[in-house]
Formats: structure tokens, sequence, C-alpha cells
């Protein structure tokens, strides 16, 4: 059998695993994708137009792979769909109309979506200590997280909508600052999540990937009362380009991925050291426990010079969870997966990421050349983001070629996410260059 005959009975074998549902998914996206493109081609460039062409089977495959997709694509479109229609044109009536006031507008849904995160957060950390309803208590957090993406996927699209109210020129996708990249962080962040739960079955480590979560929340809140970062602002004109489509989701879904590889890598060590009782061999899970817990004393906001109010108890609250890990780490242990388990979503994730971040750099780079002159100047950011690609590199290298596994490679997703955490945010906030969009 010739290769040509084996791919087509390959692809008559997948279009055949299909049902009427799925086809008709199918059919609800391509009619969808066909509107945006009348209804909003106008504000479009030739680019643009075949992101969104492109985007179309990418939407039906994802629909196809993961089923549940299916149904959080349905529900943003829908409730986009209402919100846009009860604007009317006119980004008034945000405080007039009931829905939009408390629901639907941007601010409101990404409100709902800091909400449901803290919730599916308490519910997950509830399963891992109920006895005899721990599976309904993470069964909870589930549905709670799951319905946190569908408002933080609700707000951007309607933030996306609100921007054009504003202006024509004023509108843009929103993962243009800290603000809106935050929130893309965190609904990827647990939507990555929310498949590995899924693929291994198993509910428990949500209770750590979603204290990563909740911890970008409580950056997010911050950064919208201190800066007023809610407010929609014009792009600067480097930022003005359909790259910005590309690049920044795929980095933010290696951003994303690294976080989860992190937050498993800790759940990794906390039941590798579950019964250990001398101190000095705790020592390295309390240290990281404190470095955790450090990055408030960064944001200093008082008058004095010192701590915020909001920052001490930020610091206050995480310093108190990662004790209390550490301090009950046996009865998480019994919750946690296998060691062999909490090792592939680890590989897993780490893989994924440095796909997209690869991808993400590769794009930067012609993004670099079309608005700068040239593909690489060795800004802040850029250094930042090659460390980081090298980081895990070198971590995925040590795994397929020397077998890494075990503490070091857990230890080595950590320190990663403080890597990553640098390049992100660090940058920033410590070092000026041309990518300095997003102040602190």
């Amino acid at each position: 059998m010739n290769t040509a005959t084996t791919t087509l009975i390959l692809n008559e074998g997948f279009l055949a695993r299909r049902n009427w549902l799925d086809w008709l998914f199918a059919a609800l996206v391509l009619a969808g994708g066909l509107f945006a493109l009348q209804r909003y081609g106008s504000y479009m460039d030739v680019y643009e137009k075949a992101i969104l062409l492109g985007s179309i089977p990418s939407a039906i495959w994802l629909g196809w792979f993961w089923r549940p997709l299916r149904a959080l694509m349905v529900a943003v479109a829908a409730f986009s769909l209402l919100a846009i229609a009860a604007y009317q044109s006119d980004l008034a009536r945000a405080d007039t109309v009931f829905w939009l006031k408390y629901f639907l507008s941007s601010q409101s849904a990404i409100l709902w979506m800091s909400v449901l995160f803290f919730m599916s957060t308490t519910f997950y950390w509830l399963g891992m200590f109920a006895r005899g309803q721990a599976a309904a208590m993470e069964r909870i957090g589930s549905g709670v997280a799951w319905a946190a993406v569908t408002m933080a996927l609700i707000g951007s699209m309607v933030r996306w909508y609100e921007s054009y109210l504003i202006s024509p020129d004023v509108g843009h996708i929103p993962v243009s600052n800290l603000y809106e990249v935050f929130v893309l962080f965190c609904w990827m962040t647990a939507a990555f999540y929310l498949y590995f739960e899924q693929q291994y079955g198993t509910r428990a480590l949500g209770a750590f990937v979603m204290l990563i979560v909740s911890a970008a929340v409580g950056f997010l809140l911050w950064y919208t009362v201190v800066r007023e970062a809610h407010e929609i602002q014009p792009l600067v004109p480097a930022l003005q380009s359909w790259w910005m489509k590309l690049h920044v989701p795929a980095n933010f879904i290696g951003y994303g991925t690294f976080a989860i590889a992190a937050m498993v890598a800790f759940a990794y060590l906390i039941k590798m050291h579950a019964a250990e009782t001398r101190w000095w061999k705790l020592a390295p899970l309390w240290a990281l426990g404190v470095v955790l817990c450090f990055e408030p004393l960064v944001f200093r906001q008082s008058a004095s010079g010192g701590m915020s109010d909001y920052w001490a108890v930020y610091f206050g609250l995480s310093a108190l969870i990662a004790g209390g890990i550490v301090a009950l780490r046996g009865r998480i242990a019994q919750r946690l997966p296998a060691f062999e388990v909490l090792d592939d979503v680890m590989y897993k994730a780490i893989a994924v990421g440095f796909a997209f971040f690869t991808i993400a750099t590769v794009l930067g780079a012609l993004w670099a050349a079309e608005a700068w002159g040239g593909y690489w100047s060795w800004d802040p950011k850029e250094t930042w983001a090659l460390i980081v690609w090298l980081n895990y590199a070198a971590w995925l290298h040590m795994r397929l070629m020397k077998g890494l596994r075990g503490a070091v490679s857990a230890w080595w997703a950590l320190v990663g996410l403080a890597i990553t955490t640098f390049a992100f945010l660090g940058v920033n906030m410590f070092l000026s260059g041309l990518h300095s969009y997003g102040n602190l």
C-alpha cells in the first residue's frame, strides 16, 4: 500500500468518527467566521482577514480534538453577541443596562472571572481535605474553573468590541498591556490545566495550579485599582500590527504551561517529602515558600516607602498558604496522583510551552524586523526571552537524552518559573527597552 492510499484511509477514518454534533459545531464555526468577516471585515487589513479565515479550521479542529471546547466556544460567542447587541453602538450603555453593568461589560465579566477563580481554588483545596466529599468538592472546583474561563473570554471579546466603540483608531485585540495579558494568562493557564485534568483523570492538581492563577488574579486586581489599568488606551505605534495577534497568544501559551509545570513540580516535591520529619531536609521547601511570597516586596506603594496594606495582606496570605502546604504535606500527598503521573504532566506541559514559546520568539523576530528594522537587538526583553528558551531547551534535552527525572527535574522546573516570571514582569519593573509597554 503506497503512502497516498494510507493517508486517504487515515483521513477517511478520522472523518468517519465525526457525529452529527461535530458537523453541527463545524457549521456554526464556519457561519460565525464568515459573519465576523462580513460584519467587521472593513476594519481588517488583508493579513487580519487571513488570520480570521485560518482560525476557522483551527477552531473546528480544536472542538473536535477536545469536545468540552465546543460548549465553551458556543457559550462565549452567544454571550459576546448578546453584549454587543445590548450596547447598540453606545458605550455609555455599560452603566445603564442591567446585564452589561453587572455581567457582560468587559470589566464586569473580568471581575466575575476573578471571583470565580478564587472560588475554584477554594473548592479544590476543600476537596484536598474533605472526608467523604473530596470528589464532590473537586468536581465543583473544576466546574467553577470552567465558568471562570468562560467569563474571561467573554470579557476579552467584549473589551475588543468596546475598544472600537471608543474609536475605530483605538480598536485592537485585547493583548496589548499588562492588564489584558494577565487576563490572557489566567484563562489560558486554567484551560490547559483543565485539559490535563481530563486526560489524566485526576483533579487533585487543581489545588496547586489554581494557586498560581489566583496569585495572578490578585496582581490583576491591584493593578486595576492602583493603575486604573482596565481603561482602554490607544495602541502605541509599534503595537499597531497584525503580528501582535499571533506573537502574544503564542507567548502566553508558553508562560501558562510553564506555570503549570512549576506548580506540578511543587506538588511532586510535597509528595516526595511527605514522610520527612527532619527540619533541615524540609528547609528547601520552606525556602521555596518564602521565595514565592517575596514578590510583593517589590510593589511598595505607601508614602513611607514600606509595603502597602494590600501587599502586606497578600504577603501574609501567601506565606500562610505556603507554610500550611508544607505543614500538612502528609495529608496532601495522599490525594496527589502517582509520581509517574506528576512527572508526565510536568514533561508534557513544558514540551507544549517550549514549542509555542519557540514559535512566539520566531514571530517576535519577524515583527521586530518590520517595526524596528532588525530581527534581534539584544533588548532586555529579548535577552531574557532567550534565557527562558535556553533554560527549557536544556531541561528537555536532559530529559530526552539523559533521562532526567525526580527531584532535580522538579526543582529545575521551579527555577524555570522564577526565570520566566522575571522575563515577564521583572524586565518591566527593573529594566527598560523597546518592549516597555506595560510599566508597573
